[in-house]
């Protein structure tokens, strides 16, 4: 088994995912990603990330969904998951919190190294 925290980023915009990929992987972690949310589910199964960065807007399953889906599932409801997504409005927010996202973050409001130092936060608790 790797040492290294394994991250998995649930995200379609290839562009941005490898961006934040290569950004973990500097940083030391083990960045996977998956392209939609039913992918993503089946990684987090097989692969039990130590966090997961899930977009919302997304094809085939969104993140609400994949969200939902990943709580209710006694492998993986511990595993902290953040919202990360241009979806910035108040409600939408509460409903990822009230789904069990330790955090929801705004895609446009932050660079990928400060999306690592908020992950590096979170694990630390």
């Amino acid at each position: 088994m790797s040492d290294k925290t394994k991250v998995l980023i649930i995200e379609d915009e290839e562009m941005l995912v490898n961006m934040y990929i290569s950004k973990f992987e500097k940083e030391g972690y083990q960045a996977e990603k998956a392209s939609n949310g039913k992918i993503g589910l089946d990684q987090a199964k097989k692969i039990n990330p130590d966090i997961i960065l899930l977009d919302i807007m997304m094809p085939e399953m969104d993140g609400f969904m994949v969200l939902k889906d990943l709580k209710s599932d006694t492998g993986t409801k511990d595993i902290p998951i953040i919202m990360l997504t241009n979806l910035g409005q108040e409600e939408d927010i509460e409903k990822g919190t009230k789904l069990g996202a330790t955090d929801y973050l705004v895609k446009a409001n932050l660079t990928p190294a400060q999306v690592v130092d908020k992950v590096k936060e979170i694990l630390k608790k």
